[in-house]
């Protein structure tokens, strides 16, 4: 890279903020009573487009970065996510195939037959926590067990929004705390800690959140009786769309079995899409469909007609009898939206706004424009609970603004570390592992409550539930980062290095 000038304080600040604005105004779209519109409400890649633009122009002519320059940033920024992009593809076509093959209509009828409103919030919590501990991927974990749940949750009569939460939450704990996870083991590779010292100081702030997060669950739980016609109606529906058989958890078996035997995310995921593949083939599909469906997806046949249905079509739906036109359309409709989807197809809207957030990323990476907010912060931090309050507020304006959660722990975490490995508190140095902890309680648990982050993106469009709908709910990724803080400001939990180390609790304002 060429040696460019480097911003100011307050050019860096300015550059921040507009691209706020350009991106925030364009998401945004809020008609007040008198009819005046806020925001324009463009697709995100759209004003993320001219963010980059703004800040690449800034670079170019402010600071003279040269294009080579900034065009290798963006490339290298895109490069990071290069597997995040084959695992979305590859989820897509899982999707795909899992939803062909039956293997989603099964894990879903079988649920409808186990689970009950009362529980149905802490029973998925449990399950997605199991799950992704296994796995060692959120991914993964909210594409499988998520999309089966989130319709368990429609045929209980369930808010979308809060199942999609409660699924989020219990696969970010795993995807935080498992040794397999990449972002696991990303942050104490920055920070300069070990792995499995960096997973037991995670304890200290991640089981009380989940706790807390594990009592909400069961206090939103519904008292309310369920319709059992209804249940009836979706588990009849689905029989008459898919194949449900015992046979249909052997895909998902697969998976979990690459995971015990510690197997890579994508051999993992690409060991289950030949399991649903060879489902569908064994199931007497044929192949020209078990395979299409892996670029296009799955458009269902007998749902779309019970989604239009009439009286007649009714009449002669055995579990029609004692349910009105409007109900069975109803749940016909909502069952057709629910298995629509899949394939590589449905994942370029996803990647191409993961290109545009990473070129905006690459960018103010390039220009140093967070390089030069972050050593001004640091200038200004005087405490422990400082440093630590600023490495989790630094790491969630990163998720914003690089907009991709590993750049979340790695641009930060470069920054702080010097930070930890020079300043001294009392004569005492923080242990690496208090800033892995600190990068992983942010910089991975909040990337999915940005709308234009890569996480945020693929969990909205795995779970069909919009971010903002979700965010409220994702208890255990925004309460993590402040029960830190809350550990942090009476000096609980605070971590120094072995041979500094004189008390177990001591003061945060030391």
């Amino acid at each position: 890279m060429t040696q460019c000038r480097r911003p100011g304080l307050g050019m860096a600040l300015i550059v921040l903020l507009v691209c706020a604005f350009i991106v925030s105004f364009g998401v945004v779209s809020v008609q007040l009573e008198s009819g005046f519109k806020i925001g324009l409400g463009l697709p995100a890649q759209v004003p993320l487009f001219f963010a980059t633009v703004f800040a690449a122009l800034v670079g170019f002519f402010a600071l003279k970065v040269p294009w080579p320059d900034l065009e290798r940033g963006i490339c290298s920024a895109i490069q990071v996510s290069i597997q995040a992009i084959l695992i979305l593809i590859l989820v897509g076509c899982l999707v795909g195939s899992w939803i062909h093959s039956g293997v989603v209509a099964t894990m879903i009828y079988y649920g409808l037959e186990v689970m009950s409103p009362r529980f149905f919030y802490a029973a998925t919590l449990l399950i997605c926590c199991v799950v992704s501990l296994a796995t060692g991927c959120c991914w993964t974990t909210s594409s499988t067990v998520g999309v089966a749940l989130i319709g368990i949750s429609a045929g209980l009569e369930l808010p979308l929004p809060v199942t999609a939460g409660f699924i989020i939450s219990g696969a970010y704990f795993g995807d935080k705390m498992s040794p397999l996870s990449d972002t696991t083991n990303l942050a104490p590779a920055v920070a300069g800690s070990e792995l499995f010292d960096h997973v037991r100081a995670m304890i200290g702030s991640t089981l009380p959140t989940l706790g807390l997060v594990a009592v909400i669950s069961l206090m939103m739980g519904s008292s309310s009786d369920m319709d059992v016609s209804r249940i009836t109606l979706i588990q009849e529906m689905m029989s008459a769309e898919f194949p449900i058989s015992f046979w249909g958890f052997i895909p998902p078996a697969i998976i979990l079995l690459m995971a015990f035997l510690k197997a890579p995310a994508i051999p993992s995921i690409v060991a289950g899409l030949f399991g649903g593949i060879a489902l569908s083939l064994f199931q007497g599909g044929p192949a020209q469909d078990a395979l299409t469906v892996l670029f296009s997806g799955y458009v269902p046949e007998r749902l779309g007609d019970f989604a239009k249905a009439t009286p007649q079509v009714l009449s002669s739906f055995g579990a029609g009898a004692g349910v009105s036109l409007e109900a069975f359309t109803e749940v016909g409709a909502l069952l057709e939206e629910l298995f629509t989807r899949g394939g590589m197809v449905s994942m370029l809207e996803t990647i191409s706004l993961i290109v545009m957030a990473l070129s905006l990323g690459g960018v103010m990476e390039v220009c140093a424009f967070l390089d030069v907010l972050l050593e001004a912060l640091l200038e200004r931090v005087k405490t422990v609970f400082g440093l630590v309050a600023s490495v989790l507020a630094s790491c969630f304006i990163a998720n914003v603004f690089l907009s991709d959660q590993y750049l979340a722990i790695i641009v930060p975490g470069r920054m702080f570390r010097r930070a930890f490995d020079d300043q001294t508190w009392n004569g005492r140095k923080l242990a690496p592992t208090m800033l892995s902890r600190s990068l992983e309680d942010s910089g991975t648990m909040t990337s999915v409550l940005v709308p234009w982050n890569t996480c945020g993106v693929y969990i909205s469009t795995v779970l069909g539930v919009p971010t903002l709908a979700y965010l409220p709910y994702c208890f255990l990724n925004y309460l993590n980062p402040l029960v830190a803080l809350v550990m942090t400001w009476f000096g609980l939990g605070i971590l120094w290095r072995p041979d500094e180390e004189p008390e177990l609790f001591p003061a945060a304002a030391d």
